[in-house]
């Protein structure tokens, strides 16, 4: 694996990549509110060996080893921005053929990016994402907030992101926790993906509920299924992980194989 700090249009964003499969889709991972390119641990690796294709991993701007953000504010389109800069880097990484693997907030903004960039995404494997705000969503926020406030939290955290933590997690509570984020809703965009979709859900989700998964994939063009875990919570690819797995490579090789 290759990895790089990359200039894409003034943002320096770090990426872990593998290009070594001729003629084969590259599988792009996308990351969480909290997350980073080495929390996602060997998966995109064994994902990459089981299917055969193409790997890329990248921390969003002000994640992990990236360069930090500019401010700690956002806006409610602060996805769909982060969609832009997505296909911004594949672009210039020359990938046309994505197969993007989003969790929870890299999640919607896989589901974004199809919509929007429709010549770009080949597939789109949507794990825990959020479509529109729900008091469950609130509710986990505050709760991590509170954790982040009252254990050791900061620490754990500043082992992948070192001097940024606090930024990201204030990034991430005060835009979810804000009056003005409870109007936010992308359902108007999904009518435009029309690449297939696997949308993932533990059915124990701590920060959205089956409601999620359901409106999403009734209202793409493309073809879409549902893949949900007993039992599990909002990071079905850590706690089962083996059977994400599974599903995740039977997906893409039908996808392939198409």
């Amino acid at each position: 694996m290759i990895e790089e700090v990359i200039d894409v249009k003034g943002k320096n964003l770090f990426v872990k990549f593998n290009h070594s499969f001729e003629n084969r889709p590259t599988i792009v991972f996308l990351h969480d509110s909290l997350g980073s390119v080495q929390l996602w641990r060997d998966f995109p690796e064994k994902l990459s060996e089981k299917t055969q294709c193409n790997v890329l991993i990248y921390d969003r701007l002000g994640y992990g080893k990236s360069f930090p953000m500019l401010t700690h504010e956002r806006e409610n389109n602060y996805m769909e921005l982060e969609a832009d800069v997505l296909i911004d880097l594949l672009t210039e990484l020359n990938i046309n053929d994505a197969i993007l693997f989003g969790h929870s907030d890299g999640g919607t903004i896989a589901l974004i990016a199809a919509s929007k960039y429709p010549e770009k995404v080949k597939a789109v494997i949507c794990e825990a994402g959020h479509i529109f705000v729900e008091d469950i969503t609130v509710k986990g926020v505050e709760e991590a907030l509170n954790a982040y406030n009252t254990s050791n939290l900061p620490q754990r955290l500043e082992k992948y992101h070192g001097d940024k933590v606090e930024t990201i997690v204030k990034v991430w509570t005060e835009i979810w926790l804000s009056e003005k984020f409870k109007t936010w809703n992308i359902e108007y965009l999904l009518k435009n993906i029309v690449s297939p979709l696997l949308f993932i859900q533990g059915e124990a989700d701590e920060y959205g509920t089956l409601d999620q998964v359901e409106k999403t994939i009734s209202q793409v063009t493309g073809s879409a299924e549902k893949f949900i875990i007993p039992n599990i919570g909002h990071t079905p690819h850590k706690e089962s992980r083996k059977i994400v797995l599974k599903k995740s490579v039977e997906f893409i090789n039908s996808i392939i194989n198409l």
